[in-house]
Order: C-alpha cells, then sequence, then structure tokens
C-alpha cells in the first residue's frame, strides 16, 4: 500500500484545514488507517485513527472534540477534518495502514505509512 497525505497548509488559529490521504491498490478496506503528527524537536504521537469499516473512531485527547477522521472506501482516501486549530497542531502529520492492529494509537501497530504534509497554525 502507498499512502500521499495532502491538503496541509498555513492557517490562522481557529481556522479549519482538512487533510486527506489517498491510498494505492485495491485492498484499501482491508487496512485500519490512523493519522500521526510530529511537532519539531518532539517524538510524533498518536492524532486519530478509524477501523476498516469506520465504524469506529479513535482520537487523542488533545485533538478529541475539535478533528474528526473518516474515510471514503470507494475513493481510497481518509481524510482528517481539523478545526479550531490551534499553534500547538503546527507539525508534519502522517497518515499509516495496518492490516492488523491490537493497538491503534501506537506507531508500531502499523505497517505502512506515507510521507508527511506540513500545518502550520499562526497565533
Amino acid at each position: 500500500v502507498q499512502l500521499q497525505a495532502s491538503g496541509g497548509g498555513l492557517v490562522q488559529a481557529g481556522g479549519s484545514l482538512r487533510l486527506s490521504c489517498a491510498a494505492s491498490g485495491r485492498t484499501f478496506s482491508s487496512y485500519s488507517m490512523g493519522w500521526f503528527r510530529q511537532a519539531p524537536g518532539k517524538e510524533r504521537e498518536f492524532v486519530a485513527a478509524i477501523s476498516r469499516s469506520g465504524h469506529s473512531t479513535y482520537y487523542a485527547d488533545s485533538v478529541k472534540g475539535r478533528f474528526t477522521i473518516s474515510r471514503d472506501n470507494a475513493k481510497n482516501t481518509v481524510y482528517l477534518q481539523m478545526d479550531s486549530l490551534k499553534p500547538e497542531d503546527t507539525a508534519v502529520y502522517y497518515c499509516a495502514a495496518a492490516y492488523y492492529t491490537a493497538n491503534y494509537y501506537a506507531e508500531n501497530g502499523y505497517d505502512y505509512w506515507g510521507l508527511g504534509t506540513q500545518v502550520t497554525v499562526s497565533s
């Protein structure tokens, strides 16, 4: 599976962005999907994840209520809608795919990673 994230950019605090992650291949619906982010000087951290069907979603406490993860299996794409953005959301955002994972929140639960997309939130 090859993943390509897009949609990053510069936005003012309080604004919104929608990230997309397009996956290659015809087995997208077999993978759980996740978003992680890495801020300068910090370790990469979990942001959100969604099950294969899209029926279950998981969020980091820091983004709960502001970010929404969704997927369109017909389009092989997962989305991250980010609202009420804060300067501390500034980071490179990565999407990842897991054929099987027992832990949506851990990096090592994912098999494939895309290149990141930069999100910068100005105050």
